[in-house]
């Protein structure tokens, strides 16, 4: 799989490798071999899999997951070399033998080492942070107190050397959004806070029973922490922080690894920091809700397929190509929650993350949430048999990531090769998804071929409703023998109808003997006038019994 993230059309510059090895070497990664500022611009990341071919744009970085033979490394920098790769991260420590170093140098790829007990997800993530557009809709960078806006890592540097202390910038939730250098001078727990971009937890709890985050989120003052005691869920070294807010609400923290309190010079500088943070904050928060709003626009008008279509797709960067559409959305009865904003809210989680899967398939996928089901559009080269069956694999990787805690479900449209198969398309995986929400058993992804019958059989349901049919002939007979004796004799019909005629197997589905079942079964016959043998007689009554009666108890 791959993940890439490239650079939009006039956006301003990405970072180059020695910007990156400035604000994530030390602590994540070194430089082994190469020259850092051969390139002047990253053009994207991608996770390197040795399963498909890689797409990679001009100047990538790529993080070689899982690759450490030395034979290994080079034939993927032979590959990398051939398609103007400007880095390779590899986890250390790095094979670097001469064969290796030759390879890196014919290829001109950069190689760097990922620190030991790094996730790759953290790095990809922390790349993303790194490299992301900082600004919407402009042409040229904006500033926020003299530094690029919603550049974390430029203030996060600019901080530590006001404070001459190494600093991380974090959320309400402790997850690091970005950090200085020189953290290396901090103690065992800021390093492996960095390694995992998050506070581990028995940090943060021992910080919560001090009363910790109650003093931080109570002032606008900086708090001294004193060391957490001895042994190894302990912090050796004191912190200074400060709660970042815009008003009332706490957009994150600032917090400073000190050798002691700051004097009142530095006091001030954190807490003047710490009102900039709070804009570049704001300043990235709001340039991600234009960015989702500009991309589901665009992304509801390629799957309409009307006069904007064709555009919407050239700005998506996907037209001209076969494309496969996906639906994904929470199951009925995680979706009927009290909070509509706590449901809204993980809808907009649930498309965040759904987006980020889709950019390890392929590097020109879009995805967004539109009026409550998150779609995903990916292109599909090869025949259109292997790219659904790529799509079913897709699916289940992704629910298998995100677990069980909201069910979601996908449905996956056929292959579209223009404007109107791509609105089938949508509708299709619409049709899945609506059959997968309402379903019984497990299964939680479904193309429309695998479920046509049961989409059919829903749209007969609206269509008789709409009209006010009622049940008639035997079924209704029955239906109202059962009221007035309290009796079962549509469960009855039901179970040897869905036993294809098998007593004993109907008997057992509900409970009874089975001479019990056949006497039931007679009284059906008598009742509802009704000829079991007859196959036309039969398909009447499944058919009403699907679409007319309501479900049996």
């Amino acid at each position: 799989m791959l993940t890439t993230m490239t650079q939009a059309p006039n956006s301003r510059p990405r970072a180059s490798l020695g910007r990156v090895l400035d604000d994530l070497g030390a602590t994540l990664l070194d430089l082994v071999h190469g020259d850092p500022d051969r390139v002047e611009d990253i053009g994207g990341v991608v996770i390197h899999d040795p399963v498909d071919a890689p797409v990679l744009p001009r100047d990538a970085l790529v993080l070689g997951v899982g690759v450490d033979d030395p034979e290994r490394v080079v034939e993927l920098l032979v590959e990398l070399g051939q398609q103007h790769a400007a880095g390779l991260v590899l986890r250390a420590p790095v094979p670097l033998t001469p064969e290796v170093r030759a390879a890196a140098d014919h290829a001109r790829v950069a190689l760097l080492g990922l620190s030991r007990g790094a996730p790759w997800a953290h790095l990809a993530a922390m790349l993303r942070s790194l490299l992301a557009e900082g600004d919407v809709g402009v042409a040229e960078p904006e500033s926020l107190g003299g530094l690029p806006s919603g550049d974390l890592f430029a203030v996060a540097n600019a901080i530590a050397s006001l404070l001459d202390a190494p600093i991380t910038i974090e959320d309400r939730s402790s997850r690091v959004l970005a950090f200085s250098g020189r953290q290396d001078e901090a103690d065992p727990s800021r390093v492996e806070t960095i390694l995992g971009r998050q506070v581990p937890e028995r940090y943060s709890r021992i910080l919560n029973e001090r009363g910790v985050f109650r003093d931080l989120h109570r002032t606008d003052r900086p708090i001294f922490i004193e060391p957490a005691g001895e042994g190894t869920d302990a912090f050796s070294m004191p912190r200074v922080a400060v709660a970042v807010r815009a008003g009332d609400e706490v957009l994150g923290s600032i917090w400073a690894a000190v050798p002691g309190p700051l004097s009142d010079e530095r006091t001030e500088a954190l807490c003047d920091a710490a009102k900039l943070v709070a804009l570049h904050l704001l300043r990235v928060r709001a340039g991600a809700d234009v960015q989702r709003r500009l991309r589901a626009d665009l992304l509801s008008s390629a799957l309409e397929g009307g006069a904007g279509g064709r555009e919407a797709l050239e700005r998506l960067g996907l037209a001209g190509q076969p494309l496969l559409v996906f639906g994904v959305v929470v199951s009925d009865a995680d979706d009927e929650s009290g909070d509509g904003a706590a449901s809204e809210h993980e809808r907009q989680r649930l498309s965040d993350a759904f987006a980020m899967h889709l950019s390890a398939v392929h590097p020109r996928s879009a995805a967004a949430l539109v009026g409550g089901v998150t779609y995903g559009l990916v292109p599909v080269s090869g025949p259109a048999e292997d790219g659904e069956e790529r799509a079913v694999r897709i699916a289940h990787d992704f629910l298998d990531r995100v677990g069980d805690r909201h069910r979601p479900v996908l449905g996956i449209g056929p292959v579209a090769h223009d404007l109107a198969g791509l609105a089938f398309s949508r509708a299709s995986a619409d049709r899945a998804l609506r059959v997968l929400r309402g379903g019984r058993g497990e299964r939680r992804v479904a193309r429309l071929s695998d479920i046509q019958v049961e989409a059919m059989m829903l749209e007969l349901r609206d269509m008789v409703a709409a009209r006010g049919d009622k049940p008639t002939g035997a079924l209704a007979k029955l239906m109202e023998y059962d009221r007035q004796h309290n009796s079962f004799l549509v469960q009855t019909l039901q179970a040897w109808l869905d036993a294809f005629g098998d007593v004993i197997a109907a008997a057992e589905a509900l409970y009874v003997h089975p001479n019990t079942f056949r006497y039931r079964l007679r009284r059906v016959a008598e009742v509802g006038e009704i000829n079991l043998g007859d196959p036309e007689a039969r398909f009447v009554a499944m058919l009403q019994l699907r679409v007319l009666a309501p479900p049996t108890a």
